[in-house]
């Protein structure tokens, strides 16, 4: 409210059975500062008029704060206003090599609140976490959120067109490891720069959603990225839980410069906000139970954030992994797994093995550590240094 508009002429008519009120409109003076009226020398029954009508007028005004307009949000080309839902795209011009255009939406709820960012897409062909973001795209109705909903479901569109997995075919490099970005460099790093500037800079908390790329048989899992803030890691501790899945990985060796963020979950986490990753989905598949897993998640950490109504209770007694061993081929041939995707298996255990192209056993893929499978290798081609499996080493406790 303007602090300038120190008061007003309030006129009511008279009330429908109201024995108190008078015969003639009533015009009385309201001090919005004080929310009270000016004193006046009356009767009992006008004093019980004041009374009445103070009250009406307190609820206007609580009512006219609840429901107060945000100011409009604009991400890319899309601005949107105090309850509508539009769609847009983040623009990324042409330099080195051709420009792209991100498709953006943003949904700005009928209460105030903060402004969570959801992306998805980084890879092209990790299709659940994709198709997870279109849903809530069109399930999202302004009218229940306090708060902004910024949702950007694929931001590697070459990658998607041409079926291309892990990076961006039209420059080599995967569009999640050169955050903060460079407006001057290849597509990939001016997109990253395009991303940071209008979605990690306008959002107060980001979640990014990823999966099985198209050779990658994953089990569901998170991450959760502590940074040594206390307040800011409570924070992103508590959506990571509220997320719900049952696997969370500690990843404490990200980088800890800004300029040098690489991941747009740390580049998010380096300039104050709390943020995780959430990756479901499978060689490329869009299983129901996968989309529904990082959806619900979503909306999980928005109730989390009182953004939505309901509860969000924490997932209980998940299996927190302190490090990733990773295994990769010493030789180029055809892969055979002898494991499955969240099996837990010893340190030793064969996990696979690759033959040459006349079948003939080369060499055998071994658990370097005790632990689960993240993933492994879903296809059977397979070059000499690219992984076989990732194995989560269990944590001896919660952090």
């Amino acid at each position: 409210m303007n602090s300038s508009v120190r008061s007003a002429s309030v006129c009511l008519p008279r009330a429908e059975g109201a024995s108190w009120w008078p015969e003639q409109r009533s015009c009385v003076a309201f001090d919005r500062r004080r929310y009270t009226l000016p004193t006046l020398k009356c009767g009992p029954e006008e004093a019980s008029m004041r009374k009445g009508l103070a009250l009406i007028l307190l609820s206007c005004v609580l009512c006219l704060t609840a429901t107060a307009q945000q100011p409009a949000l604009t991400v890319g080309t899309a601005t949107a206003v105090t309850g509508a839902t539009i769609t847009g795209f983040i623009e990324v011009s042409a330099g080195s090599d051709v420009g792209t255009n991100i498709p953006v939406a943003v949904i700005r709820g009928q209460k105030t609140g903060p402004t969570l960012a959801l992306v998805a897409g980084a890879h092209g062909t990790e299709y659940a976490s994709i198709i997870a973001l279109e849903k809530l795209i069109q399930e999202l109705d302004p009218a229940d959120i306090s708060g902004t909903v910024v949702i950007v479901p694929l931001v590697n569109i070459a990658s998607f067109e041409q079926k291309v997995p892990h990076v961006n075919p039209v420059d080599g490099k995967s569009m999640n490891r050169f955050y903060p970005g460079n407006p001057n460099g290849t597509q990939t790093e001016r997109a990253s720069a395009a991303m940071t500037k209008q979605v990690v800079e306008k959002s107060d908390y980001l979640i990014d959603l990823h999966g099985g790329d198209l050779d990658e048989s994953l089990r569901p899992y998170s991450y959760w990225a502590p940074t040594g803030n206390a307040h800011q890691d409570a924070v992103s501790r508590a959506m990571v839980l509220a997320f719900g899945l049952d696997t969370i990985i500690l990843s404490t060796d990200r980088p800890r410069d800004p300029n040098t963020a690489r991941y747009l979950e740390t580049n998010a986490s380096l300039r104050g906000k709390p943020s995780l990753t959430a990756e479901a989905g499978y060689a490329g598949t869009v299983e129901p139970e996968d989309v529904s897993a990082l959806v619900n998640g979503c909306l999980n950490v928005m109730r989390y954030l009182k953004m939505l109504g309901g509860n969000a209770p924490p997932v209980q007694n998940p299996v927190w992994i302190e490090r990733i061993a990773s295994v990769t081929s010493e030789t180029a041939g055809v892969f055979y797994p002898t494991v499955k995707r969240g099996w837990y298996v010893q340190q030793g255990m064969k996990i696979g093995y690759v033959t040459d192209l006349f079948g003939k056993m080369v060499w055998e893929a071994r658990a370097p550590s005790s632990g689960v499978v993240l993933y492994v290798c879903a296809v059977p081609s397979m070059k000499k240094g690219e992984t076989v499996a990732n194995i989560g080493v269990v944590a001896g406790k919660a952090p």
